[in-house]
């Protein structure tokens, strides 16, 4: 497949690069600084781009298969200034889907958002998503809400809490409103993320992932 992975740069978006690379896919790394992504393929490409600006994305997106957003602000206070960080770019890379016939959206979110906040734990709840995270929260919930509306292929992957550590190969991944482990290596999100690209399976689908 051709897959454009918008918020390339660092994190997980990163290694979605890296992942989608050894199964075989051409990746297209889209950010703003894209030179900070230190891979070499054959088969990649790197953007240089703004996910908040619809001409950016509309040529970014243009001759892909799928479209993984992993873009995030690099600062807790950068969503008071773009309150709608995550929607609005969600929202242009949707346009641009729709425009150009390209059906599949993996898109990254959080445990605890919408329908799933029940599930998080006690911890995440009082302190997160009705502290420190609310914003982003608020915002992934608007994200989440445009993408199930989308009328795309989407796949929402709402991870728990995200660590560096290496790719386990074995996670939980559930559709079902229930909790899941703490924790998640990026390494295996994004290897999740690269696998909905292709994979029916999830389609249509908010997956919790841990572990």
């Amino acid at each position: 497949m051709k897959i454009v992975v918008m918020g390339a740069s660092q994190g997980t978006g990163a290694l979605c690069v890296k992942s989608a690379l050894a199964k075989g896919h051409s990746v297209s790394a889209f950010s703003r600084t894209p030179a900070k992504l230190d891979v070499t393929h054959p088969a990649l490409t790197k953007v240089a781009g703004d996910f908040h600006e619809p001409a950016s994305v509309r040529g970014a997106v243009a001759g892909h298969d799928a479209v993984i957003i992993c873009a995030s602000p690099t600062s807790l206070g950068a969503i008071k200034e773009k309150p709608d960080y995550f929607s609005r770019g969600t929202k242009y890379c949707i346009d641009a889907m729709k425009e150009q016939g390209v059906k599949r959206l993996v898109v990254l979110t959080a445990h605890g958002v919408g329908e799933s906040e029940p599930a998080a734990s006690w911890f995440q709840r009082t302190f997160l998503i009705g502290g420190l995270l609310k914003g982003f929260f608020r915002d992934h919930d608007v994200q989440e809400r445009m993408t199930r509306e989308s009328g795309l292929d989407f796949v929402i992957a709402r991870p728990t809490r995200l660590t560096n550590g290496k790719a386990k190969g074995r996670y939980v991944r559930t559709a079902a409103l229930i909790s899941v482990p703490s924790t998640i290596s990026r390494a295996d999100l994004a290897d999740f993320m690269v696998e909905a690209c292709a994979s029916t399976t999830w389609v249509g689908k908010c997956v919790q992932l841990g572990g």
